[in-house]
C-alpha cells in the first residue's frame, strides 16, 4: 500500500495552509520552479565564495585576492552543481516539498562537486591565488546558504501548491477503474506534475462491450479538445494487451501526447523505485505531439510575423475590395463558415463573399467551374485567391496557420473522415491559408473522392514531414501556384 500512503501525503501537504507574502504573487509552473531553484543555487554559490573569500581576506588573512577570482571559481561551482543535482533528480518538485529527507543526497552532491573544484584548482595552481582559508570559509557560507533556500523553497512550494499557483501539465486521465482507484489526483501532481482536468474511467472488461470503451474514449477526446488539456495519461493495467490497442488506436485521432503510468502491480514490486526523484522513468510515451514545443513557437512566431505585416500593407486593397464586393451584390463582405481546427476544435473561418449563398449547415455544395452562384467580382476574387486574404486574421487570433492543411466545411468533415482512413490526422496541426496539397497541384475542388484521398495523403505527409524551411518551400511556390489560375 506505499502508493496509497504516499496519496495521503502529498494530499496532506496540498491542504497545508503555510503561506508567505511573496508566494501569493507568484504563478510558476511544475516545471518552471525546478529552474527557478536550480538558478537561485547557483546564485547562492557564486554569492557564498565571493563574499566568504572577502570575508576571511578582510577578518583572518588581511591579504587582497582580486575579486575575479572567488567570482569565476564559484561561478564554476555553482554551474557544475546545479547540473550535477538536475541530473540525479533533486530539483524534483517530491525533494522540494520534503528537503529534510534528501539532505543527505544534497550534502553529498555538493561536497563531491566542491572537492572536484578543489582539486582541479590545486592542478592548475589555483590555489596560489586563492588562500586555503577562503576555500574553507566559502565551502561553509555555501552550504549554509543552501540549507537555507532549500528551506525557503519548501515553503514557497507548499505555499504556492496550497493557493493552487503551481500549475502543472493540465491532462484527462483515461483508466481502468482498479487502476484510478489507487491513483490520486495529489500523487499524479506530485511525481509527474500532472493536473488532472477530467478523469474517465473505462468500464470493466467483463462487463462491457468494445463499443462502450469506443464511447468512454471518445468523451475523453472531446473533453481534451474542449478543455483545452495539454495530453493524456493513461491508468491501464500492462498486461491489458487489447485494451491497451484499442486505447492507443482511438487516441491518434488527436495530436495530443499520451503516456502510461505504471501499473499498480510494477508499482508495488519496485516501491520507491517507481516513483523515484529521478523523474517518472517508467512511464512510457506512446504517442508524441506532431510538432515539439520549440517547433511550435517557431512556426507559431512565422505566423504572427507575416500575417501583421500582410495586414498593415493589404488594408488598402482590403477596402478595395470591400467596395467592389458591396457595389456588385447584396450581402456582407465577409463570408463566415464553421470549420474544424487544430485538435478538431472548432473555428469561424473568414473569406471575402464570393457568392450569393452563405451555406454553413449539415449540407454544403462546393463551387463548381461555371458555378452561377459565384458573383462576377467572386469570379476574380475565387481566381486570383484574394478571397482567401481575411484569413490572415484567422492566423493572427492563432485559428489557422499560414501553412498547413487546408480546413474544409463540417458537412464535408463529417462524410471524409468515414470514408477516408486516417483523415482525422490532418487536425495534428493547425490547418493553413495553403498547403503541401494545394502547391502539388490539388488547389479548388475535389468532386472525386480519389482527389480528396490524394490530398489527404500529401496534408498527413505534411504533418510528419514539417520543418520552417518547407513552409518558407509552401509560401514561395503558393505565389506561383496562384497565377496559374486553377481555382474557380
Amino acid at each position: 500500500m506505499y502508493f496509497n500512503r504516499l496519496s495521503q501525503i502529498a494530499e496532506s501537504e496540498v491542504d497545508a495552509r503555510t503561506s508567505i507574502s511573496a508566494s501569493s504573487r507568484l504563478h510558476v509552473s511544475y516545471k518552471n520552479i525546478e529552474v527557478i531553484v536550480g538558478l537561485v543555487d547557483i546564485l547562492v554559490i557564486t554569492f557564498a565564495s565571493v563574499f566568504g573569500g572577502a570575508l576571511y581576506q578582510h577578518f583572518w588573512s588581511g591579504q587582497n585576492t582580486a575579486i575575479e577570482v572567488s567570482l569565476g571559481v564559484g561561478l564554476s561551482e555553482g554551474l557544475l552543481y546545479a547540473y550535477v543535482a538536475s541530473s540525479r533528480g533533486l530539483y524534483r518538485l517530491p525533494v522540494l516539498l520534503s528537503p529534510s529527507r534528501y539532505l543527505g543526497r544534497i550534502f553529498l552532491t555538493w561536497a563531491i562537486v566542491s572537492l572536484f573544484v578543489a582539486i582541479f584548482l590545486v592542478f592548475l595552481k589555483g590555489d596560489a591565488l586563492l588562500p586555503h582559508g577562503s576555500i574553507v570559509a566559502s565551502a561553509l557560507l555555501q552550504i549554509s546558504l543552501l540549507l537555507l533556500a532549500r528551506w525557503f523553497a519548501e515553503k514557497t512550494s507548499r505555499s504556492l501548491m496550497a493557493k493552487g499557483s503551481l500549475p502543472g501539465r493540465r491532462v484527462v486521465t483515461i483508466g481502468e477503474p482498479s487502476e484510478l482507484m489507487r491513483l490520486s489526483t495529489a500523487v499524479l501532481f506530485r511525481y509527474f506534475g500532472m493536473n488532472e482536468v477530467v478523469r474517465v474511467s473505462l468500464p470493466a472488461a467483463k462487463a462491457s462491450s468494445p463499443d462502450d470503451v469506443l464511447v468512454d474514449l471518445d468523451r475523453a477526446l472531446h473533453e481534451a479538445r474542449e478543455r483545452g488539456v495539454d495530453g493524456f495519461v493513461l491508468a491501464l493495467r500492462w498486461s491489458s494487451k487489447e485494451l491497451l490497442e484499442t486505447v492507443r488506436e482511438r487516441l491518434r485521432a488527436s495530436p495530443l501526447p499520451a503516456h502510461l503510468l505504471p501499473d499498480y502491480t510494477i508499482r508495488s514490486v519496485l516501491g520507491r523505485r517507481a516513483l523515484s526523484t529521478n523523474g517518472p522513468e517508467l512511464s512510457l510515451e506512446i504517442q508524441r505531439a506532431p510538432l515539439t514545443t520549440m517547433e511550435r513557437a517557431v512556426k507559431r512566431t512565422l505566423d504572427i510575423l507575416c500575417a501583421s505585416i500582410g495586414i498593415v500593407l493589404l488594408t488598402p486593397l482590403f477596402l478595395l475590395i470591400a467596395v467592389l464586393i458591396k457595389l456588385d451584390s447584396k450581402g456582407p463582405v465577409i463570408f463566415k463558415q464553421r470549420r474544424n481546427g487544430f485538435n478538431a476544435k472548432q473555428f469561424v473561418i473568414f473569406k471575402f463573399r464570393s457568392m450569393t449563398v452563405q451555406e454553413d449547415g449539415a449540407v454544403v455544395t462546393q463551387a463548381r467551374r461555371n458555378d452561377r452562384r459565384v458573383t462576377r467580382v467572386g469570379q476574380f476574387l475565387r481566381r486570383s485567391s484574394l478571397d482567401e486574404l481575411p484569413q490572415l486574421f484567422n492566423v493572427l487570433m492563432g485559428d489557422m496557420s499560414l501553412v498547413g492543411p487546408r480546413p474544409h466545411a463540417l458537412a464535408h468533415d463529417n462524410e471524409y473522415k468515414v470514408l477516408i482512413a486516417k483523415y482525422a490526422f490532418r487536425h495534428h496541426v493547425k490547418p493553413g491559408m495553403t498547403g503541401w496539397a494545394q502547391v502539388n497541384g490539388l488547389r479548388g475542388e475535389t468532386g472525386r473522392l480519389e482527389q480528396m484521398v490524394e490530398r489527404v495523403k500529401l496534408d498527413l505527409w505534411y504533418v510528419n514531414h514539417w520543418s520552417f524551411g518547407l513552409d518558407i518551400n509552401i509560401l514561395i511556390r503558393t505565389c506561383f501556384e496562384v497565377l496559374r489560375n486553377r481555382a474557380y
